[in-house]
């Protein structure tokens, strides 16, 4: 992946969550207390799951997709059960959007959202691969997003 098509899926995530916030509220379902307090838990849950995340790369973060050349492999904490949680916090928070603002427009955006960071995330494992010996068989046994049910 070079830079440019990393800062491009960057672009494309943060367009996509613009969108789900501005977007005008839907009536596919209603949008009373029960979806307000799920949708804030899936907010919080995503706000809190991506930063700490975040603090456990420490110095290996960066904005783009793609691995610092001097980054280390990081397999604890979160890491330990998904190989993005960054990642799955962004869904969970706009998860939370979208089941408080109850639209099509919203669900499409999620699923935009989820392709996005499938494709970054490819990418991303692609090169950690080719960089981390063990790298392979990290990912057999982790999930990508969300913790696999059962162990490869």
């Amino acid at each position: 992946m070079t830079p440019s098509t990393g800062w491009a899926l960057v672009g494309a995530q943060f367009g996509l969550l613009a969108a789900l916030i501005i977007l005008p509220a839907g009536d596919l379902w209603s949008r009373g207390v029960l979806s307000a307090v799920a949708g804030g838990i899936l907010v919080m849950m995503g706000v809190v799951v991506a930063a700490l995340a975040g603090m456990r790369l420490g110095p290996n973060l960066t904005p783009l997709p793609i691995p610092k050349a001097e980054g280390e492999l990081i397999t604890g904490g979160f890491y330990r059960h998904v190989r993005h949680p960054i990642y799955t916090g962004v869904l969970l928070a706009a998860a939370g959007v979208a089941v408080f603002q109850a639209s099509l427009a919203h669900i499409i955006g999620f699923v935009l959202l989820w392709l996005v960071l499938t494709v970054k995330a490819l990418g991303e494992e692609r090169m950690l691969s080719e960089k981390h010996e063990g790298y392979t068989e990290y990912a057999a046994r982790t999930g990508r997003f969300f913790p696999r049910l059962t162990r490869s």
